[in-house]
């Protein structure tokens, strides 16, 4: 059954447009880009924008009740296919055991922090990681990422695939692992990560109204990285339409993580909210009180005086809890302190060690490795 344009979401304006221009159906709209909509029926591109991204919601909506309604799922069903989808591990022992196990795939993360605590680094770590093999207990997987500030850094991001090549070749006990290594190399991690560059909101819709088509072509897509969602609407004015635009956003990024198993993880900036009567302030993630509740889980990276804090806010099934992390020439990793403590290790040389425990699920069973590192 066709969802006539009249019953979608939209401004009454915009309708009008859409039906001038012969629009009639949801399905009309389905194959059509933002920038050919806006030059058809005469709406600006952000209109444009937004009047896909309802489509694709409605009609995806539509498709998964239509699913629901074929076959019952239970409760157990669900919890098997997440443990199968498995976790990216962050190279952080600590902040892994405190998610679980890493980054949910088929998750929404957003992590939050102010400039320089290692947002982006800990994005780039876990670009590499999502590549692990397999046989090492990772997930051998593609990693995409929507860059919206400028801030990708290509080199920095072959400092970590070195040293994660390194760190595995150290590990390597039969064949199957040595084998694994011959197509886990710099340049193989390089090619597995897509860039996408957005200047601002429009690029940005534009790009998330694609990618799902894009993610559908991948061999393995296992992470889309937004770094960072704040930026481009941080100057819209019209606050309404920014709403409404960031909850269709919202929508859309919990779609692509269902339907493509990939874990969506997304960096947002601070701002400041004055208290009542203005004579106190704090800092709290940017975007408002609505945009929080649209990820799964919110991790906020901070400053704890010379010390970099972790703490994991927001969470389905995990305790609130706060770690302790290093952003080496190596990558993200455990503080030379929480190793110790977690390793219950007599006192070090003068060469320190970071030492990194791997937990994944895998079926009824744990893989277990030790990676260390010098």
């Amino acid at each position: 059954m066709q969802t006539p344009v009249s019953s979608l979401p939209l401004s009454p304006p915009v309708k009008v447009k859409l039906l001038k221009a012969g629009f009639q159906s949801a399905a009309d709209l389905l194959h059509i880009k933002p920038l050919q909509l806006s030059k058809e029926a005469g709406v600006s591109p952000e209109e444009a924008v937004e009047v896909l991204q309802t489509v694709r919601s409605r009609v995806g909506g539509a498709d998964g009740a239509g699913g629901a309604a074929g076959g019952q799922v239970t409760a157990l069903d669900l919890l098997e296919q997440e443990e199968a989808l498995g976790s990216i591990l962050t190279f952080c022992s600590q902040l892994d055991a405190a998610l679980g196990g890493g980054l949910p795939v088929g998750k929404t993360t957003e992590i939050c922090g102010p400039p320089g605590v290692g947002k982006t680094q800990l994005c780039l770590q876990v670009c590499v990681d999502v590549q692990v093999p397999e046989c090492f207990g990772g997930l051998g997987g593609q990693a995409v990422f929507v860059d919206t500030e400028g801030s990708f850094m290509v080199h920095r991001l072959a400092e970590l695939a070195e040293a994660a090549v390194q760190h595995l070749s150290r590990l390597a006990e039969d064949q199957q692992q040595t084998d694994a290594l011959r197509d886990f190399t710099v340049e193989t991690i390089l090619s597995n990560v897509f860039v996408v560059r957005c200047h601002d909101y429009t690029d940005l819709l534009a790009e998330l109204y694609l990618l799902p088509d894009f993610l559908s072509r991948l061999q393995k897509p296992r992470l889309l990285v937004i770094d960072s969602v704040a930026s481009p609407f941080r100057r819209h004015d019209d606050m309404s339409q920014r709403t409404r635009l960031l909850n269709t956003l919202a929508q859309q990024l919990i779609a692509m993580a269902t339907s493509h198993d990939v874990a969506v993880v997304m960096t947002n900036q601070m701002t400041t909210r004055v208290g009542g009567g203005g004579s106190q302030s704090e800092l709290v993630p940017a975007l408002g009180e609505s945009w929080g509740h649209a990820p799964t889980l919110r991790l906020m990276l901070q400053w704890a005086g010379s010390e970099r804090r972790a703490s994991l806010y927001k969470t389905p099934n995990q305790r609130e809890t706060s770690v302790s992390y290093q952003i080496t020439a190596h990558g993200f990793r455990d503080t030379d302190a929480s190793t110790d403590q977690s390793q219950h290790a007599q006192a070090s040389t003068s060469q320190s060690a970071d030492t990194y425990n791997l937990t994944i699920q895998s079926g009824s069973h744990n893989k277990r490795a030790r990676i260390q590192e010098d």
